[in-house]
């Protein structure tokens, strides 16, 4: 996607949004975050739309901005539909991605290597929203995109909103990407299936574990 000025304020908004640089339950207004990320209004206003469509914010004409709570019942219902359709996105990703998808596949897979301490926080999320868009083009339907989009950042907001033991979870989850990226670079439709499914699996087996914790608060 081209970076246009609304992709620029797309991109900053939501990395505040996930990062809870905005507050998840705050108000804010349209002029505050043309403050904040020093772009123009028409840009910030497009990213906003493009944030409610994804379910991050909601919009209250007259009154400002809500940034979404984050709910646990909200991620298990997401991690639902991503784990049927995420596995079929990888099946074809897979099967037809081209050479070029390959290689960049392999040189994303050399960088998730390297990820090993706490301030590579944002390293990772840059990457795993790469490998999103990249996985979406291998797989050559556009379509699918409309739906995961919107999954794929709910679910990276919830995971770095009760993120522990940082260190050891992003090694986990660099692995999962990566063992991923490989199956799809080698072609092997099946491997790259049950690969997602193993991602899907981390995510709820930690939104469970996020929920046990709030239960003995």
């Amino acid at each position: 996607m081209p970076m246009t000025k609304s992709n620029q304020a797309y991109e900053l908004l939501e990395e505040m949004i996930t990062f809870q640089d905005l507050a998840p339950g705050s108000m804010v207004s349209e002029s505050i975050l043309v403050e904040l990320t020093g772009m123009g209004r028409s840009p910030v206003r497009e990213a906003l739309q493009r944030l409610a469509n994804d379910k991050m914010i909601e919009i209250y004409p007259s009154k400002g901005i809500l940034i979404k709570p984050i709910s646990v019942e909200t991620q298990l219902k997401l991690l639902e539909v991503r784990r049927f359709i995420g596995e079929y996105t990888n099946r074809m990703a897979a099967c037809r991605a081209t050479m070029e998808h390959r290689k960049e596949m392999l040189q994303i897979i050399d960088e998730l290597n390297k990820i090993e301490q706490m301030d590579q926080l944002k390293m990772l999320f840059k990457l795993l929203k790469r490998i999103h868009q990249l996985t979406i083009l291998a797989a050559q339907n556009e379509y699918l995109d409309l739906v995961l989009s919107p999954l794929q950042g709910l679910a990276r907001r919830f995971w770095l909103a009760h993120l522990d033991n940082r260190a050891e979870e992003l090694k986990k989850v660099a692995h999962l990407y990566a063992v991923k990226l490989h199956a799809i670079s080698c072609s092997d439709e099946n491997a790259a299936g049950a690969a997602s499914l193993n991602i899907n699996n981390y995510f709820t087996e930690y939104t469970y574990k996020t929920l046990s914790g709030i239960v003995k608060l």
